[in-house]
């Protein structure tokens, strides 16, 4: 066997058929080992570095928050409100639309429903669904994406958060750097960078396939980010809020996910 290798890895002469794969085989077998021996070491070494301050629940390494943070500095720096996600015709989209959690959606709805929008003085919005649909309104239907690995053409209607924004006033609130919105029960809530939220495709969406939002889809407000995975367009809206500092998200405060969440 010595022999066989040497003559394989040593020798100038032009090596047969059976030779080139057997070190072919070799070289493959080395390298895998190799690169799964460093996999295991740095899985160990993860494992010994220090949480982030405050993430004894979800266990989330100082080193992999960075990691985190770096990935979102470099897709902040990709967004643009001229990069649009791929919009589809409105046949191709699935119906009914497979629904993506239900986190905040168990808590029965009041039927005096409206959404609490939170200024930067402290004053509160109370906005009806109605008051929603007097503003313009658009449709269009993308591939809305989950972390769960699947992904499904939808078709949403509703009302661009820019110019809910401008509509309201919200002028000094959008300047800021960060959205945050909660269920109604603030079971579930999310923080979205402002930039995403002010892209011309982040809908505040009360319509599916053209119907009124089904309970399990988010009635009777919920939010459409297609520049997102789906875990940051949260259902059934209850509270609106800005901040200069990062607002709380569920999937990054409780599960150690990435904030940013872009696509």
């Amino acid at each position: 066997m010595a022999n066989i290798f040497k003559t394989i890895f040593t020798s100038n002469k032009k090596l047969n058929i059976d030779q080139q794969i057997m070190k072919k085989t070799v070289v493959s077998f080395f390298f895998f080992f190799v690169f799964a021996g460093a996999a295991f070491w740095g899985w160990k070494w993860l494992r010994k570095q220090p949480m982030e301050p405050g993430s004894e629940k979800n266990r989330t390494s100082a080193v992999l928050r960075k990691v985190l943070n770096t990935n979102e500095d470099i897709f902040k720096g990709l967004l643009s409100k001229n990069n649009l996600a791929k919009e589809y015709p409105r046949s191709k989209a699935a119906n009914p639309a497979r629904v993506n959690g239900y986190l905040g959606l168990k808590t029965k709805l009041d039927s005096n429903w409206a959404m609490n929008v939170i200024k930067a003085n402290g004053d509160t919005l109370k906005i009806k669904l109605d008051d929603i649909k007097k503003l313009p309104k658009i449709e269009f239907a993308f591939n809305f994406k989950c972390i769960e690995g699947w992904s499904q053409v939808t078709h949403w209607g509703g009302v661009k958060f820019s110019d809910f924004v401008k509509a309201y006033g919200l002028g000094t609130e959008s300047a800021m750097n960060y959205l945050g919105l909660a269920t109604p029960d603030k079971q579930y809530y999310v923080g979205i960078d402002m930039p995403s939220a002010l892209h011309p495709q982040t809908i505040l969406c009360y319509e599916l396939n053209g119907m009124t939002l089904p309970m399990d889809q988010g009635y009777p407000l919920r939010l459409i980010i297609p520049v997102k995975y789906g875990v940051k367009s949260l259902k059934r809206i209850g509270y609106m809020y800005f901040d200069n500092k990062r607002t709380p998200d569920y999937w990054a405060d409780v599960r150690g996910y990435d904030y940013y969440t872009g696509l």
